[in-house]
């Protein structure tokens, strides 16, 4: 993995920090099985942030329901997400990681619904929910 993120650890620290499953999502590029992630059918209003830096990624805003068992947003929060060409599995993919961290994220896509066209495709293991602040 890369190490010019501002945030940087050793894979032992990763692995203490991390469950074995937001390991293997953030650090190793894995994938969880579809319709399984918490916030797969998550509608609350508030900010999807990464498992591994907490910075904050997706807006509750930008996530729909695309129907294809991951959690789903038309955008990233600008300046939050890094892509990279992933030719793994016999195709080519756009991979998204924090540009923070550079925990992986998941995969996006141009066939979203809404203006932007785009299907960011995350894993529930890589993020974490913070609530909106009620004023």
């Amino acid at each position: 993995m890369n190490n010019h993120y501002p945030v940087h650890k050793s894979e032992e620290e990763w692995r203490s920090l991390l469950t074995k499953e937001e390991y293997r999502v953030l650090r190793q590029q894995g994938t969880e099985y579809p319709h399984t992630g918490a916030y797969n059918a998550h509608y609350e209003d508030g900010t999807y942030n990464c498992k591994g830096c907490n910075q904050p990624l997706y807006s509750s805003e930008s996530k729909f329901d695309s129907g294809c068992g991951w959690p789903s947003y038309d955008q990233s929060i600008e300046g939050a997400i890094e892509y990279r060409k992933d030719s793994s599995l016999g195709m080519v993919r756009i991979e998204i990681v924090c540009s923070n961290c550079g925990g992986h994220q998941g995969h996006v896509f141009d066939d979203g619904p809404t203006v932007s066209g785009k299907r960011y495709c995350v894993n529930s293991a890589s993020i974490s929910f913070e609530p909106k602040k009620e004023v």
